[in-house]
């Protein structure tokens, strides 16, 4: 079993930057492949950026291309989200979420992330 836990977001004027932190509580962790994903009031969960085991592959949606890096420290357990240039349609609650097996690919289905976190809310003001 895995848990997740957010943290970072907070309100930020557009043009700003946030780092959310993703930390994982669980043996394989570090072994798993881990999606940031977020969802808007009255919009669909997507996924903004995910990342291999060992950070070799990564995955950007294209809406954060170029504005958005993410990256993992598995020797302390977290899964970073650099994001900068943050505009308002930036605002959403962002979840993080791992993939249920070790050493597998990234995907870019939600049904494929099985762990959760509770999420953190990113407001950015205009």
């Amino acid at each position: 079993q895995v848990q997740l836990v957010e943290s970072g977001g907070r309100l930020v004027q557009a043009g700003g930057s946030l780092r959310l932190s993703c930390a994982g509580h669980g043996r394989s962790f570090s072994r798993f492949p881990v999606g940031w994903f977020r969802q808007a009031p009255g919009k669909e969960r997507e996924l903004v950026a995910a990342i291999n085991w060992n950070g070799g592959t990564t995955y950007y949606a294209d809406s954060v291309k170029g504005r958005v890096t993410i990256s993992r420290d598995n020797n302390n357990s977290t899964v970073y989200l650099q994001m900068n240039s943050l505009k308002p349609e930036d605002t959403a609650a962002y979840y993080c979420a791992a993939r249920p097996f070790e050493y597998i690919s990234i995907s870019q289905r939600l049904s494929d992330y099985a762990y959760w976190g509770q999420g953190t809310q990113v407001t950015v003001s205009s």
